[in-house]
């Protein structure tokens, strides 16, 4: 579905992704495993338009689509949701999601909230409350769910359970695995290693802006070079 080759992104003079190379199956989930400072959301930035390569290819189900802008990318099939959540702050939970459908115009736009209500029952309770003043939890389900209604094949997650108690940390993996199991590939940044291998079908390690390892995920929790340079303390 995804595939990457040899791709560098500078940020300035600073060499942020060096000859990078990655490939998302359909119907995967994929975890980009590293340290701070790796190089994980710079490469999230590159998938979905927000940062251009200064070289190399990205292939999306096998075109590429190196030149194309952020909102045709959204188009193709690309959601990215970005550290932080970034949901618009003074417009409604409703207007939101909205946002999120901004590229449709069709009949099963009422479907797809009712779908995004489903799966976070909050949201619905909340849909005339102002994104600004939700929890942090409450902000991270809005934002998935913004990106899903553009109804993606390739979810882009970054950082998905920053600032979260651990509840509401498990309630949001169990969303992702299930929005996985109905048909979204999943390409996860996670800084709870630990809880992303254990969701995901394989993994990459990036270091320095360069793939280190790759491999099946629950292989690489048995790794005592993976578990100690990422799993431990």
């Amino acid at each position: 579905m995804l595939e990457l080759k040899n791709v560098n992104v500078y940020y300035g003079a600073i060499h942020a992704l060096k000859n990078l190379n990655l490939k998302i199956n359909e119907g995967e989930i994929v975890t980009l495993v590293g340290a701070n400072g790796a190089g994980k959301s710079t490469t999230l930035k590159t998938i979905s338009g927000l940062l251009k390569p200064e070289s190399g290819e990205i292939k999306f189900n096998g075109e590429s689509i190196n030149n194309l802008k952020a909102t045709d990318l959204v188009k193709l099939g690309i959601s990215h949701v970005p550290e932080g959540r970034r949901v618009f702050p003074k417009m409604t939970v409703m207007e939101n999601l909205e946002m999120g459908a901004f590229i449709r115009n069709d009949k099963e736009l009422n479907n797809d909230y009712e779908k995004i209500f489903s799966l976070f029952p909050i949201l619905e309770k909340r849909k005339e409350q102002l994104a600004g003043t939700l929890s942090g939890g409450e902000q991270q389900m809005l934002a998935i769910g913004r990106a899903l209604m553009s109804r993606p094949k390739l979810l882009l997650l970054d950082e998905p359970s920053m600032g979260l108690a651990p509840i509401i940390v498990k309630e949001i993996f169990d969303i992702i695995n299930n929005i996985n199991e109905t048909g979204t590939t999943v390409l996860l940044v996670e800084q709870n290693a630990n809880l992303a291998l254990n969701v995901s079908h394989r993994a990459y390690i990036i270091r320095n802006g360069e793939i280190e390892a790759e491999g099946n995920a629950r292989e690489m929790l048995k790794d005592d070079k993976v578990r100690k340079a990422y799993l431990e303390g």
